[in-house]
């Protein structure tokens, strides 16, 4: 029975477009809707002649407690507003694309002083053009390289521009023109940059001429250098062309949704065609209990509200309510003309929707087959470990120091077969030092499972927690485990491949608890391929937390430990005192005239006299310390310019030639090294202030048990090997 606020509200319904809001009886919003037609759409919901078979129509008059509608002038109108009370409420029923952070756009905005291309994860509603998303990040950062490869934009970001005094790798091997330190023409450089959108944007044929015109105009100035260039780029061009096998009649832009769907499981394909040629397919999972013609309305709203590109037509394969006001909300995202939203139903364009509707079963069949391969995995693991549940969630513990310091650990995770990046762990073992492996293993699985026993959100207990070692890591962490009362977890122990005293060698073994000798697994079997998977990405992620704890370490300041003196002031005196041991010779004064205030200059004097001699001593020796050659070379792969050019002069003095010289030969150095063209592409040899530096890069230590940070999740991505593709052949 509906309240009776309900029914009034449902009586006195207007025949206007508009939207439609239902509420629970908490005020919570349930569902929003729009219609060309208030009274009819939603007094519908009401009739038991319906026939809509949504599963919480059966329940609506139950959990409904009110209604709220909005009348507008026309179906954009509704169509916009529906937007955005969804992107406000969040409503319980509606489509939601829950996974649209995980995809990549590339974004390159024209209206910058020099335009570059990079990626990101949300666009924005600003000026710039946004290409994608891009189903995995293989494919955007593909496309990236390739870009970077054959149209000169520069690479560094605005911070590096203004900083830099000299040119970097890029202009050295000719992948971007320098506009940091050399005069640059800006007439040239927009070409690259209208270039690089027209290649993105699918225009290829429209490129192609326009390189070609480029190329036999330069040939006839005699600049034929440059007119090489322009060959290149028509080759990288006419390469991508010729992968795109399927072409249309029609030169205009579209957008083919296909559709396919078994109970509330959903699979919907994108087929993008750009000037009649087609370029991508991207298909995407929804688990929805709307009717077909919501679903569609609804991911079409939520995929061009992410500021994906919205072409000239935009083909469906099923007519959806308000239909033209959905084109014209469309139309205020392309900030000119209205695309075409329509239904075809006969001609080549039936053909295209029933392409993009081939592609859609066939990414759901291949996802399905694929779960299944995974549970067929997992139930392998279980049968061979003799687990008692099936390990859909599986974490792995790894812990890592150099020579006792810089002690950290490291948890990662497997969610059915894949790893799941967002639940990974990092820790700084505090209470345990020199080394010892089994007490640091001790206090992180300690920490890491008083969390889960108690309830923790983001705490969950695994299916099965694996540890890096043999007998001994596995006594460890079966010890802490039952210290912390957690005592129903499966728990393997995983060794690595060694030789024994016969020659003999030994694969990865497999221990478990209360057995002496290990299950032999066999070389290949799908148990081992995803223990020694996790095992190996527990063993990178620890390394690349030990680095980074060990530089914060290193590129300490001295004056970080005062308490009130900030990294901006910190900056300041050493910039103006020139050391560290200046700001302590310093006086009140000499700090307040070099950025202090009264207050923080007796806070440095207080807190340095509070320090024991020695502690001060090693300050100052740490100051002082010259860095190895070697290092130095490494910092300039870790992009630690300012800690390499700082005491680049250390080095020098040693070798007894400048500063300059030095970086020259850490730059031929690294040349001529076998090193990847990638690794050469971020070297960087930019001069700065090493105590500036220091402080700049000393953030707080992170809370104890916290899952990585912003900063520990880009230096994870840094570290991090391409994921692997999983879905259709069809993704583009």
């Amino acid at each position: 029975m509906l309240p009776d606020v309900v029914q009034q509200k449902l009586d006195a319904l207007p025949a206007q477009p508009g939207v439609y809001v239902f509420k629970d009886r908490r005020a919570n919003v349930l569902y929003v809707g729009k219609a060309s037609s208030l009274r009819s759409r939603v007094r519908s919901y009401f009739l038991a002649s319906s026939g809509d078979t949504r599963f919480f129509i059966a329940t609506l008059a139950e959990e409904l407690g009110d209604l709220e509608t909005f009348v507008t002038r026309t179906e954009k109108e509704a169509a916009l507003l529906e937007n955005n009370l969804i992107k406000e409420h969040q409503p319980r029923y509606n489509v939601k694309l829950r996974d649209d952070k995980e995809y990549l756009s590339l974004r390159l905005d024209p209206k910058a002083a020099w335009p570059r291309l990079e990626v990101v994860r949300r666009p924005r509603h600003d000026a710039a053009l946004y290409f994608g998303p891009y189903h995995s990040a293989t494919s955007a950062r593909a496309t990236l390289r390739l870009v970077n490869r054959h149209f000169q934009l520069r690479t560094c970001t605005d911070t590096e521009l203004a900083a830099r005094v000299r040119p970097c790798l890029q202009y050295q091997i000719k992948r971007c023109p320098g506009p940091c330190v050399m005069p640059v023409d800006r007439a040239h450089y927009g070409e690259q940059v209208a270039s690089v959108a027209m290649f993105l944007d699918g225009r290829h044929d429209e490129l192609v001429r326009a390189l070609e015109v480029r190329m036999s105009s330069a040939a006839t100035l005699l600049e034929y250098e440059q007119a090489a260039v322009y060959r290149d780029q028509i080759r990288a061009v006419d390469r991508v062309r010729e992968e795109q096998r399927v072409e249309t009649s029609r030169d205009v832009d579209q957008d083919v949704v296909g559709f396919y769907r078994e109970g509330e499981q959903i699979e919907v394909a994108m087929l993008m065609v750009r000037g009649g040629r087609l370029i991508g397919v991207r298909t995407y999972e929804l688990k929805l209990p709307l009717p077909d013609d919501e679903v569609i309305a609804s991911f079409v709203a939520e995929y061009y509200g992410g500021g994906a590109f919205v072409p000239d037509e935009v083909l469906l394969p099923l007519a959806v309510e308000a239909m033209e006001g959905l084109a014209g909300a469309l139309g205020e995202r392309r900030q000119g003309r209205a695309p075409k939203v329509h239904f075809p139903q006969r001609g080549a364009l039936v053909r295209l929707v029933q392409m993009a509707a081939e592609n859609a079963q066939h990414a759901f069949r291949e996802k399905a087959r694929a779960q299944k391969d995974v549970d067929e995995r997992l139930a392998e693991m279980q049968k061979r470990l003799r687990l008692a549940t099936l390990p859909r969630r599986i974490e792995c513990i790894d812990v890592s120091h150099t020579s006792g310091t810089d002690t950290a650990a490291a948890i990662v995770a497997m969610r059915d077969g894949e790893l799941d990046r967002k639940a990974y762990k990092s820790f700084h073992v505090r209470r345990v030092s020199g080394g010892d492996d089994y007490g640091a293993m001790y206090e992180v699985l300690t920490r890491r499972f008083r969390r889960g026993r108690d309830g923790d959100g983001g705490w969950e207990l695994p299916d099965l927690l694996v540890v890096d070692g043999g007998k001994g890591q596995l006594g460890v962490a079966i010890a802490a485990l039952r210290d912390m009362g957690v005592t129903t977890l499966a728990v393997a122990g995983l060794a690595k491949e060694k030789e024994n005293v016969m020659g003999e060698k030994l694969v990865d073994r497999v221990y478990l608890p209360g057995q002496k000798n290990p299950i032999p697994l066999r070389e290949g079997s799908s148990a081992l391929y995803y223990l020694a998977q996790l095992r190996d990405e527990a063993h990178r992620v620890s390394n690349a937390l030990r680095l980074k704890l060990g530089k914060r370490r290193r590129l300490r300041s001295g004056l970080a430990d005062v308490v009130g003196v900030g990294p901006r002031t910190a900056t300041a005196l050493l910039k103006t005192l020139g050391s560290l041991r200046a700001v302590l010779a310093a006086d009140e004064a000499a700090l307040v005239g070099a950025g202090a205030t009264k207050r923080q200059a007796r806070a440095i004097a207080a807190h340095f006299a509070a320090l024991p001699a020695a502690e001060i001593a090693q300050v100052e020796r740490d100051e002082a310390t010259p860095l190895d050659p070697a290092d130095a070379a490494r910092a300039l792969f870790d992009g630690d310019d300012a800690r390499a050019a700082a005491r680049g002069g250390n080095i020098a003095e040693e070798r007894g030639i400048d500063g300059d010289a030095g970086d020259a030969d850490a730059e031929r150095a690294l040349r001529n090294d076998d090193t990847s063209e990638t690794l050469l592409d971020e070297v960087r040899l930019d001069d700065a202030d090493f105590e500036a530096a220091e402080v700049a890069a000393a953030p707080a230590m992170r809370d104890e048990g916290s899952s990585l940070d912003a900063e520990d999740a880009a230096l994870d991505s840094a570290f991090a090997p391409a994921p692997r593709d999983v879905g259709t052949s069809a993704d583009g």
